[in-house]
């Protein structure tokens, strides 16, 4: 008989709670799916989430951060990352994002970079222009 791992949901201190019934981060085994973030700043009580600003490169770099919190939160690296998945609001900004994206990722010194996907996406909350998920697999 095979042992049931248990699902944990992660949710860094910098996070806020989410406002549905969803979890930043799950971690099954040596799963762990990152739910999208968004470029919202350091939680802080009392307060509402805070875009880290109006650009694309304040927006993605913060986005980048919250994903690498629940990454870290979930005992992963970035190196871990198997799938990586960015929606943007505009598709005038590809060019811009993926110059952040290979900037920030040329910082991280991985191993080797992971598989992405870039799409269009309307559907976020006005003012924030990026939403990214990952999928790391550990050990």
């Amino acid at each position: 008989m095979t042992e049931k791992t248990e699902k944990v949901a992660l949710t860094p201190k910098t996070h806020t709670t989410p406002p549905a019934k969803f979890s930043h981060g799950v971690k099954k085994g040596n799963i762990l799916q990152v739910a999208g973030q968004v470029g919202f700043l350091p939680a802080v009580e009392g307060q509402p989430p805070t875009p880290a600003g109006p650009t694309l490169r304040e927006q993605t770099l913060q986005t980048l951060a919250n994903v690498k919190s629940v990454l870290e939160e979930g005992g992963a690296t970035w190196d871990d990352v198997m799938m990586v998945r960015v929606y943007l609001t505009d598709v005038d900004h590809f060019a811009e994002m993926n110059g952040i994206y290979n900037e920030y990722f040329e910082e991280q010194n991985l191993t080797a970079p992971p598989a992405a996907r870039t799409t269009v996406y309307v559907g976020l909350p006005a003012g924030l222009l990026i939403e990214i998920d990952a999928l790391a697999v550990l050990g």
